[in-house]
């Protein structure tokens, strides 16, 4: 696959970095995404992903939006309130580069459809806001064999973290958070609040992650920090990491 002159141009920052060069930007090109979950997390990263040329992105959202969410889900605007986010969300895709495939799911993610949406693709970028659901993607990620980025924000507080528990030496999410979340939803930000750039800052650290998974083997920018998450403190204006253990015992990829 080569790049066209247009593509050249439009790529050319990143094209001219050593750590991704054009054989790092064909493979981006190549690449397929999933992101579940248009709000907070999932608006400014698929902002990012659009831009660093990653060719198909599929994206998965059954909410609509609310009058509250323009605070911090960027890629939405007042006349919006009331539409569909997944089809919202292909609209700016399309608009922001017409070059890019886009596949829309207003699906809500169960047990019964996380496989089939999580199959065969690159990777997946989970921003949703429960535990029920973040489980349930993580399995089907494990069963599938498709690396996982999670990323979550509340108030001035953020983590990203990556996982390939379908490896036997890497950890899943449920080794991190366990099974006693299956069924119960975390607190939410209509409760608690959230700084809207905290959004902005975790979605946009969630890309970069994201890219640095896609590139692994193909150019230079680094490992994909399986099994690594990180901690981003608004407050504190700091951020610090650590690292994950398989759980031998986790029901999620333990056999894997």
């Amino acid at each position: 696959m080569a790049l066209t002159p247009d593509r050249l141009d439009r790529f050319a920052r990143h094209i001219v970095l050593p750590e991704i060069g054009g054989a790092g930007q064909v493979a981006l090109a190549k690449a397929q995404v999933v992101v579940i979950g248009l709000g907070g997390i999932g608006s400014p990263a698929l902002q990012y992903l659009a831009a660093a040329g990653i060719g198909r992105l599929i994206v998965v959202d059954d909410d609509q939006v609310d009058l509250s969410n323009l605070q911090r889900q960027t890629i939405y605007r007042s006349r919006d309130v009331g539409q569909p986010k997944a089809e919202l969300a292909k609209r700016w895709l399309s608009e922001f580069d017409a070059a890019l495939e886009i596949q829309v799911s207003q699906e809500r993610i169960n047990r019964e459809n996380a496989v089939a949406l999580t199959a065969g693709t690159d990777l997946v970028l989970d921003g949703t806001d429960n535990f029920a659901t973040r489980l349930a993607v993580s399995d089907a990620c494990v069963a599938t064999a498709v690396p996982l980025l999670s990323a979550a924000v509340g108030r001035f507080q953020g983590q990203v973290g990556a996982f390939a528990g379908h490896l036997p030496d890497q950890p899943c999410y449920r080794c991190y958070v366990g099974d006693a979340f299956d069924a119960v939803d975390c607190d939410s930000c209509a409760e608690d609040g959230m700084l809207g750039a905290m959004a902005g800052w975790v979605g946009g650290f969630a890309a970069l992650q994201a890219v640095r998974i896609l590139l692994d083997g193909k150019a230079a920018l680094g490992e994909p920090q399986f099994g690594r998450l990180h901690l981003l403190d608004g407050l504190g204006a700091a951020m610090r990491s650590f690292t994950i253990a398989k759980d031998p015992a986790c029901k999620g990829c333990s056999a894997a």
